[in-house]
């Protein structure tokens, strides 16, 4: 009987991580390939438990080398491409725009052009609700699927430039795929440089928790556990063409989130330092996620229970988000894949 391949990109980042686990625990009769180019954000140290696993390997690539990809398709002939691989930080995607066109515009091309001529099953493509702008702050306002895009930062725009990619190889060539939209993720592995990470490692060190603005942003929160569950049913029961978006029902403004961090783990809101606001910070996301839904989905957590989990996550797995900080992590490839 042959095994079905999927491709996971950017499976050494987070959300990607996290999913890379769930389907090779999940599936073990499903080939999971992680592919992954370990630029900053790429960690390898998460995996070291599935790695002696039979229905997992990694390779090291780049999404916009169109002759590797080519080539890992060729070689590979997978029945499923599940796409997180992006450049993702806002602040960075300020700083230095390009890199966030090449490789979340011009990468995910490559993989479309590559999924068109090899025949996939499905082309799952793990976009963003920021895609959709920002909302104002009444509490009755959601993104749906049918909400324009109106991205605000050269981060939102490469995502949102990579959606209608996506959309134009479905109409225009047949191509099987869905785009998934999320709300903010949280959850174990997190990279230290995003908000809840870094203010759990933060305080914990007892160290100043920078806010941007008065901390008055609302984000929906998701935790990436729920968010795989999801991106598990699209892959499987998706509507092909179609969108879904994924949300958590969990609203909370930064400060909040922050001052819930402080308080679970004891400490002082003196350690909460406000600083000047970020270029074009969307006010509101808040996500509408009935159309999943109605397909069958259900997040499981709260984000009191949720952001429970993932503190005691933290103060569990010291040594793997220190080793992040102090950038060890960046050796382990060299350690464990070097011949």
């Amino acid at each position: 009987m042959t095994r079905i391949k999927v491709l996971v990109t950017g499976g050494a980042g987070f959300i990607g991580g996290n999913f890379v686990q769930y389907m090779v625990n999940k599936y073990p009769d499903y080939d999971i390939v992680n592919l992954d180019l370990l630029t900053y954000a790429g960690d390898l140290t998460k995996h070291a438990g599935i790695e002696s696993k039979d229905n997992y390997s990694f390779v090291k690539a780049d999404i916009a080398d169109r002759q590797a990809i080519m080539s890992l398709f060729e070689q590979e002939q997978f029945q499923y491409v599940i796409h997180f691989a992006a450049e993702s930080h806002v602040d960075r995607s300020i700083t230095d725009p390009g890199i966030f066109v090449q490789t979340n515009v011009l990468g995910t091309q490559v993989l479309l052009d590559a999924a068109k001529v090899y025949g996939i099953t499905k082309f799952v493509h793990v976009s963003t609700d920021e895609v959709y702008g920002e909302l104002d702050f009444d509490p009755q306002t959601f993104f749906t699927e049918d909400t324009p895009i109106q991205p605000n930062s050269p981060y939102s725009a490469s995502k949102a430039s990579s959606d209608l990619l996506v959309r134009a190889y479905h109409e225009t060539y047949g191509l099987p795929v869905n785009i998934t939209r999320c709300s903010n993720n949280y959850g174990p592995y997190h990279f230290p440089e995003k908000l809840i990470p870094l203010t759990i490692s933060r305080v914990l060190n007892d160290q100043k928790v920078p806010v941007y603005g008065d901390g008055r942003n609302i984000r929906d929160w998701l935790h990436v556990w729920d968010h795989c569950s999801a991106i598990d049913l699209v892959m499987h029961e998706g509507i092909n063409g179609e969108v879904y978006n994924i949300g958590g029902h969990n609203e909370r403004t930064n400060l909040e989130v922050v001052k819930t961090i402080i308080r679970a783990l004891h400490k002082s809101n003196d350690l909460i330092e406000f600083v000047k606001d970020r270029l074009g910070h969307d006010k509101r996301y808040a996500i509408d996620p009935t159309k999943l839904e109605q397909l069958g989905w259900q997040p499981t957590y709260t984000f009191d229970t949720g952001i429970e989990q993932t503190i005691a996550w933290y103060l569990e797995h010291k040594e793997w988000w220190e080793q992040i900080l102090s950038g060890e992590y960046q050796n382990y490839f060299e350690k464990q894949y070097s011949i």
